[in-house]
């Protein structure tokens, strides 16, 4: 299951109204994807469908879809929105991972 907090889920109502998805019927697709500067980077896009063999998760409102091979590697993640001196944006916090870059954009297992 992936969690998400109270100020990122205000964002990406915020985000999918913006990009013209509907919050309370479409989804926000979490993914893994190899690159990054510590072997693996995360992945957050919108999306209308859910594609064979895809987890559906729901989480304070926001229905989250990940394919099965991400899966793995988010299982008790919760994804929060910072806003913050040091930048803004997403922020993944994922118990799995042993290792993270300092932009806390990619990490390793």
């Amino acid at each position: 299951m992936i969690k998400v907090s109270e100020t990122a889920k205000n964002k990406v109502v915020e985000l999918m109204t913006d990009d013209g998805y509907n919050a309370s019927t479409d989804y926000v697709r979490v993914g893994v994807k190899s690159g990054g500067c510590s072997g693996l980077s995360y992945d957050l896009d919108f999306d209308k469908e859910q594609q064979e063999g895809d987890k559906v998760f729901e989480d304070n409102g926001v229905k989250i879809i990940v394919d099965k091979k991400s899966f793995l590697y988010l299982i008790g993640t919760t994804l929060e929105y910072s806003g913050g001196l040091n930048g803004t944006g997403f922020v993944f916090n994922n118990p799995n991972a042993n290792r993270t870059c300092g932009c806390g954009e990619s990490f390793s297992l």
